[in-house]
């Protein structure tokens, strides 16, 4: 059977693309194992992760609310209906995208792709048939898995991103292995339910990559909510005890110390995966370090019948990156006039103080010779500021 054009990956990159596509007037297919569109992102990514960062908001505001006159009990937590609640979150979304695709007309395959050629692609499908299609155009938007550390041991107290938003049960002591967005985000999450909370990073400073003012305000807020914050420091061994999970610890200067914790959350960022693509079968070809695959503005891989965008595209690895190229691809296939810019694309911590960023950071600027003016204005010398007591 021969399509249009083909979208492999139903996250925010691959959705968005199909229905940019779609209401460009092409002929869309779009093939994800997901029983509707949605990706990492809607069923085990930012979705529930912002429905339980919203969760403890109302946690920790309720115990703060005293500091203004109005004094609750201690929060008393359902577990099962904070997991009942991320659950209807997620239906509820990736059911409405569901529906979107069948009023654009755009033909959903739940399934497995593996390219065949340059034009042509294997789906595996969810109820056990293989189905072989050709295609004029592809967008690749198959997404990114969580990195995990080769010596940890599997057990259901060494959590991932994906299994630390199932919330099983809410640990005495956590411990946040990486101190980027997600370890922050989740451990935030947890804190706010219960657990006692510490994060361990291999670099200066948390949130690598931010500006380090921007990273300095969450830091010292986290301290006095986090029981350590460890920094300069990576771990060199994780092995399960009968009862908990002993972790050893190496800082700058060679010193090493073991603690012991309930739970362990690896959080050290996400790699792309594509065994099981038959990515050898096209012309495809990828950066010097073999993350990425090459793209052009257009988002065109070096097989010309073949684009590629999200995270396997390049960084940063953001759902709405991944829409914006996505967005892109489908206007280039359809003959429009359009180019990506990574430097256009914002940067969000959803933590507490929310924090973000667009373009380069000021020492980003200093290291290419530019001239930086840096300007500040003091949060707490806002009015609106002052009357949440922030």
């Amino acid at each position: 059977m021969r399509k249009q054009l083909i979208v492999i990956g139903a996250g925010p990159g691959g959705y968005v693309a199909a229905f940019t596509a779609a209401d460009l007037g092409l002929n869309v297919t779009l093939i994800d194992d997901g029983q509707n569109p949605g990706g990492v992102c809607l069923y085990r990514g930012c979705i529930p992760s912002k429905a339980l960062l919203h969760i403890a908001r109302i946690i920790e505001e309720s115990r703060e609310a005293k500091e203004l006159g109005v004094e609750f009990g201690e929060p008393r937590i359902d577990l099962d209906r904070v997991r009942e609640f991320k659950s209807q979150v997620v239906s509820k979304l990736t059911g409405g995208l569901g529906q979107l695709a069948k009023q654009r007309k755009i033909e959903f395959i739940q399934g497995r792709a593996k390219f065949l050629s340059s034009n042509s692609v294997e789906v595996q499908k969810a109820d056990g048939s293989k189905e072989t299609l050709e295609f004029d155009h592809a967008i690749l938007a198959t997404g990114s898995l969580p990195i995990t550390l080769p010596f940890a041991p599997r057990s259901e107290r060494v959590l991932d991103s994906t299994s630390a938003l199932e919330l099983r049960n809410i640990p005495g002591r956590l411990l946040v292995i990486g101190g980027g967005y997600i370890g922050l985000e989740l451990g935030t999450v947890y804190r706010a339910l219960g657990s006692e909370v510490s994060v361990v990073e291999m670099t200066p400073s948390l949130l690598p990559g931010a500006d380090k003012d921007l990273a300095l305000t969450l830091s010292k807020r986290l301290q006095g909510q986090f029981k350590s914050i460890k920094l300069n420091t990576k771990v060199t061994a994780i092995s399960e005890t009968p009862n908990a999970v002993s972790v050893s610890f190496e800082d700058k200067n060679g010193q090493v110390l073991t603690e012991e914790f309930d739970k362990v959350l690896i959080a050290i960022g996400r790699k792309n995966v594509y065994d099981g693509l038959g990515l050898d079968n096209t012309k495809i070809q990828f950066s010097d370090d073999k993350k990425f695959i090459k793209v052009n503005a257009q988002r065109q891989t070096t097989d010309p019948s073949i684009y590629a965008i999200g995270d396997i595209a390049g960084q940063p690895m953001l759902a709405h990156k991944a829409s914006a190229e996505g967005k892109v691809a489908a206007e280039a296939i359809a003959g429009h006039k359009a180019g990506f810019d990574v430097k256009a694309i914002p940067a969000v911590v959803f933590t507490d103080p929310e924090i973000a960023w667009c373009g380069i950071t000021e020492a980003e600027a200093k290291d290419k010779g530019l001239n930086v003016t840096v300007s500040k204005f003091p949060w707490a010398a806002s009015g609106r500021a002052v009357t949440l007591n922030r």
